[in-house]
């Protein structure tokens, strides 16, 4: 029973945190421009971090990218780990 409750969970915090993503991405981040010094963007990062990893080390990571997104850092190619931005940065398609 208890496995059956972790995915429910997992969707029922992922839902919430999606939502307030995807709301950045349609409301707020058109009224600002293009910004971010990495690909993907950081609310791409964090969405496909969440989507692949599940709310809470998905959150991590959006966490650690969040913290690298500051002047004194290059930005470049930073895929989710796992993640399909990870198999495209593979691909030899993407060079």
């Amino acid at each position: 029973m208890l496995m059956k409750l972790r995915p429910l969970a997992a969707k029922l915090l992922s839902w919430p945190l999606i939502g307030l993503i995807k709301l950045y991405q349609y409301a707020i981040s058109p009224l600002l421009g293009p910004r971010c010094r990495f690909w993907p963007s950081c609310s791409h990062y964090a969405l496909e971090a969440i989507q692949v990893h599940g709310p809470v080390r998905g959150s991590w990571l959006a966490l650690k990218r969040f913290s690298k997104c500051q002047p004194w850092h290059e930005g470049g190619i930073d895929p989710v780990p796992g993640g399909p931005s990870e198999k495209m940065c593979r691909d030899e398609d993407f060079r």
